[in-house]
């Protein structure tokens, strides 16, 4: 048994205007609909704005006289706006929730030949989405005389819709190979990160955390989603990329946020600030976690607000910005100490994904050497090749326990650089192999004394403070681990000094030192 067809359509308050007799002398989509011989529409449930209430019953008096089988049930919508997308999608969100849908019994119809592009795109996701459990129909008449209009039938669950579903899915795969800068990563984990990453990054305007270690692939990452969403229309403006880690005190405020010309020594003209060249774009703070407290609080403004106050102005400024944040850091663990607001954490960690470190994915080390490979050819205008028992060499002890890849990718990237630039001909052989396999294993097993020490203190970036600092900080944490208090870390420290002084408090004076390092008396001595 055939079961009742139902329509779901909007007035068309263009379309299907008309007074008087020549009204049956043009197509009339909804009338036209309901008049067609071999369609028959059981019921019209036809949605109609107040301003059109007498067009409606002329519509429904003109389908009882051509369809008098068809039903015609109006209701009256309060759209103010036809064009407003919110408006427009919530109004049929609500009509579609509260109808009384009976699939079993019923097949329905969406009509989206009528209304405004918003409405006629509004109908189509909700069908799409399933509030509508229906099929499209698209109505059209052969040409402007012809009053009889051609009616399709789209099931978006049939084969109709095998081309936009195969499209979206084709963009979809595009997309996550972009991220991965077309490399054929084979690590399970890495590879849903990115699919993951891929959702957030086309539907999300929410930032984004990237954690993991140096060398892991943040900033890459970062800018890869800014083509991603570039592409995709959703980027007017720049890729602005700060390392946070080069930033420092008033340096730090007016590098973010700008300043005004005279605000402080110096500053002898109006600087905007990376905030404002990032609006309408994608503003990439590496190692977020370095910033000062002060410069966490503005962000936080910036990101809640849109608007911030730059150095010495007495108008705030705004900026629309996508913030993408990384950090080798442990945030949550900085939070809980009081180095890092809890309320910014709260706000960046909506999206969080952490990059593993290379190590942790040594079944992508061979296409990543092939990735490598051809952007040291790119970058040198020359093919360089590894010959087949070089390359098997390579990747044999690439992957081995005793290849830590302490940088990560910097370290794989700078030792093909190596290769290629002291091959011979364009080929690298395994002598050129064995070559830089010993200066990889000199430069991760060579002594270091300092490094060992501040390695076990969490957090502490060590790419970010010089050779000379790190003598000097090394020193300082073994005689705060050896002494029983602050004060007496700093007698022993300042033991010279403080006899020519004339104030003393050596405590003060070593509370302010680690503070240069962000760190405390708990976090050194307790590591």
């Amino acid at each position: 048994m055939t079961k009742p067809s139902v329509v779901i359509g909007l007035l068309g308050t263009t379309l299907d205007a008309g007074k008087g007799p020549a009204r049956w002398e043009r197509w009339r989509p909804t009338v036209a609909l309901c008049g067609q011989q071999d369609f028959v529409v059981s019921r019209l449930e036809l949605l109609y704005p107040r301003a059109a209430t007498a067009l409606c019953g002329v519509v429904s008096e003109d389908i009882a006289s051509t369809s008098p089988e068809t039903v015609v049930q109006t209701h009256m919508t309060d759209i103010r706006d036809p064009w407003d997308f919110g408006e427009v999608y919530t109004t049929l969100y609500e009509f579609a929730r509260a109808y009384p849908f009976d699939p079993e019994r019923e097949d329905y119809y969406v009509h989206i030949t009528t209304g405004t592009h918003v409405a006629q795109i509004c109908l189509f996701l909700l069908t799409e989405a399933r509030y509508f459990p229906a099929k499209l129909l698209q109505s059209s008449p052969e040409n402007k005389r012809d009053v009889t209009p051609q009616v399709r039938i789209i099931d978006l669950d049939l084969s109709q819709y095998d081309a936009i579903a195969s499209r979206a899915r084709q963009e979809h795969t595009d997309n996550v190979r972009s991220l991965k800068s077309g490399i054929a990563t084979r690590n399970p984990a890495f590879n849903r990160l990115i699919e993951q990453l891929e959702h957030v990054a086309a539907n999300s305007v929410d930032p984004i955390l990237l954690m993991g270690p140096t060398g892991a692939g943040k900033s890459q990452l970062a800018a890869r989603i800014y083509e991603l969403k570039k592409a995709r229309h959703q980027f007017e403006g720049a890729f602005v990329e700060v390392n946070c880690a080069t930033l420092r005190g008033e340096a730090a405020m007016s590098a973010l946020f700008g300043h005004r010309k005279g605000s402080f020594t110096g500053a002898l003209q109006d600087r905007p600030g990376l905030l404002r060249a990032a609006d309408g774009g994608l503003l990439f703070l590496d190692e977020i976690g370095e910033l000062g407290l002060d410069e966490q609080a503005m962000l936080l403004r910036a990101l809640e607000e849109k608007r911030f106050l730059p150095l010495g102005a007495d108008r705030e400024v705004s900026s629309n910005f996508l913030l993408v944040a990384g950090t080798n850091r442990d945030l949550p663990a900085d939070a809980r100490a009081g180095r890092f607001r809890e309320d910014l954490l709260t706000r960046i960690n909506l999206w969080t994904f952490r990059l593993p470190a290379l190590r942790e994915r040594r079944e992508d080390i061979e296409p990543n050497l092939d990735y490598e490979v051809e952007q040291v050819a790119k970058r040198n205008g020359r093919i360089v090749r590894f010959s087949t028992e070089a390359r098997s060499a390579f990747l044999k002890f690439a992957s081995t326990p005793e290849a830590t890849w302490a940088g990560n990718f910097r370290d794989l990237s700078a030792a093909v650089s190596r290769l290629a630039t002291l091959s011979s001909g364009g080929r690298i052989t395994v002598d050129d192999v064995e070559e830089e396999v010993a200066r990889l294993r000199a430069a991760w097993h060579m002594p270091n004394p300092e490094g060992d020490i501040l390695a076990t203190i969490p957090g502490l970036n060590l790419d970010t403070i010089d050779l000379f600092d790190r003598v000097q900080l090394a020193q300082v944490v073994t005689t705060c681990r050896e002494s029983a208090s602050l004060s007496e870390a700093g007698r022993t420290l300042f033991a010279a000094s403080r006899a020519r002084r004339a104030s003393v408090n050596d405590a003060d004076r070593l509370r302010k030192y680690l503070a240069r390092f962000r760190l405390d008396w708990e976090s050194v001595r307790h590591a």
